[in-house]
């Protein structure tokens, strides 16, 4: 049996874009899609400070579709792995792979990427799907192209991190 296209969509929650995020409309869209086309979808939603669990501000944007079965796993680090079911989670679903979009480039998707490629998961980037803010010295769509970058060129021995565009992605997936 072939192994479920499983998808995992950090921190598009309310209170995180409270602050200014890079094209919020164009990324929900793409995240829309691979949520419509994962086999199974998994909400990484942060708390911190007033995103309490359960609260308006923890709660994943509006636009964002929410499939049945979808699983929502709760963080308090930058590290969605980090003291959190995320990975008995993906050994219940039995995958070793899933692909990876949301918020914030340079922190969260970022620290999530990394960990996850070091602990052997395959990890495929939805490079045109993840966002963050400009910074003080770099604007936003500068760390979403360098990210890209880096994570293509991450060095984890025999477990390279893909990065691909949304429809690449979603080819893959039929």
């Amino acid at each position: 049996m072939a192994e479920q296209n499983v998808l995992i969509v950090v921190d598009m929650q309310n209170g995180v874009f409270e602050s200014e995020r890079y094209d919020r409309a164009g990324r929900a869209a793409l995240i829309n899609q691979l949520i419509d086309r994962a086999g199974r979808v998994i909400f990484i939603q942060h708390a911190e400070g007033e995103m309490t669990e359960g609260s308006a501000l923890w709660d994943i944007l509006p636009e964002l579709h929410r499939p049945e079965g979808a699983i929502s796993v709760t963080k308090t680090a930058c590290d969605s792995f980090y003291r959190t079911t995320l990975e008995s989670v993906l050994k219940e679903l039995d995958t070793t792979r899933f692909a990876i979009c949301g918020c914030a480039t340079d922190y969260c998707v970022d620290t999530t990427i990394k960990v996850a490629a070091s602990k052997g998961y395959a990890v495929t980037v939805a490079s045109d799907a993840h966002t963050t803010s400009n910074r003080t010295h770099v604007t936003a769509q500068q760390l979403i192209a360098h990210h890209n970058e880096v994570w293509e060129g991450l060095s984890v021995p025999g477990n390279p991190v893909t990065v691909k565009t949304t429809a690449q992605i979603l080819a893959d997936w039929l």
